[in-house]
């Protein structure tokens, strides 16, 4: 794959169809595998118009990372797990004044273990799904992200704040520990997502950023909405989710456990922080969070002939 990489040199167009395997039961102790020297990475570095598509039933235990002046770039249909050493499955990042953009990662199942190991904390293995240093006009559709500590940030560090414009929509969270996303800066716009087993906390909205959050399934979630951890606070806008108030935190298994750091604020008030300051520039459908909770899973993650949710 980093070969023919390598040998674009065009902007007419590349499809790269993954046939691989990995047979993750070969890995019998995650923590050995966490421990081990950072493993395989496919970059897509200043390059344009490339697909990496994953056949059904392919497996792959490499990171993929897009970078720099790197746009119209689709990731879809891939399996990533449990990579060897401290490495992002899907990682996108600015370098040398280049920033990645107009970036699609669409139907595809990225995991690792929730093994506590010892000596590491909650970071036995990086993000599944980070971007930073720049990296803008992103969406993420269909993903199904399982059995991780940290899945996905926004921003390497409180300074990394750039007017960048993030949707997720349609993805599965399933057994995480934190991250959906962390957002330093920036605009998101989280819609249509089920959030399942959420261990320590959500959405993170932190550094002066707005996350648009509507129309999402949260049930045994700690912390599903929060800013926290950083030096500035950030704004949300709760739209039609699932939660309506209070009162349904019970019925859905939502907790709420007070941030230690200041600046902080929970949504356990359940009330929106700010209007959201943007206007959404593409057409799009908010089906009803029930419809989500009870048909998004057939269709989210790899192997799923890139189904879409229909509700009718």
């Amino acid at each position: 794959m980093q070969a023919a990489l390598n040998a674009y040199t065009s902007n007419n167009g590349l499809v790269i169809r993954y046939t691989g395997s990995f047979d993750f039961s070969t890995i019998s102790d995650a923590c050995t595998q966490w421990q081990l020297p950072a493993g395989a990475i496919v970059e897509i570095k200043n390059k344009h118009n490339i697909t990496i598509e994953g056949a059904d039933g392919s497996s792959a235990n490499f990171g993929l990372a897009i970078k720099a002046d790197a746009t119209n770039i689709v990731i879809r249909n891939m399996t990533i797990g449990l990579l060897p050493g401290s490495i992002d499955a899907i990682g996108i990042e600015g370098q040398g004044g280049k920033f990645p953009g107009q970036i699609w990662i669409d139907h595809n199942t990225l995991f690792s273990s929730l093994k506590e190991c010892a000596g590491a904390g909650d970071l036995e293995f990086d993000g599944l799904v980070d971007n930073k240093a720049g990296a803008h006009h992103i969406t993420y559709s269909y993903n199904h992200l399982h059995d991780h500590h940290k899945a996905g940030l926004i921003g390497s560090s409180d300074s990394d704040i750039s007017d960048r414009f993030i949707t997720y929509h349609h993805n599965v969270y399933e057994n995480v520990g934190s991250r959906l996303p962390l957002q330093r800066g920036g605009y998101t716009h989280l819609y249509n997502n089920l959030y399942s087993g959420v261990l320590a906390s959500g959405a993170n909205i932190r550094m002066g950023g707005f996350s648009l959050i509507e129309a999402n399934h949260f049930e045994n979630a700690k912390n599903p909405v929060t800013s926290r951890d950083s030096s500035a606070i950030g704004f949300w806008e709760l739209r039609n989710n699932n939660i309506r108030s209070p009162a349904d935190f019970s019925t859905f298994g939502i907790t709420w456990v007070a941030s230690g750091s200041s600046p902080s604020r929970d949504a356990s008030d359940w009330v929106s922080t700010a209007t959201f300051p943007v206007s959404i520039p593409y057409a799009y459908t908010a089906q009803e969070p029930a419809c989500v909770k009870q048909k998004l899973a057939a269709v989210a993650g790899a192997g799923k002939a890139l189904a879409t949710l229909n509700c009718n």
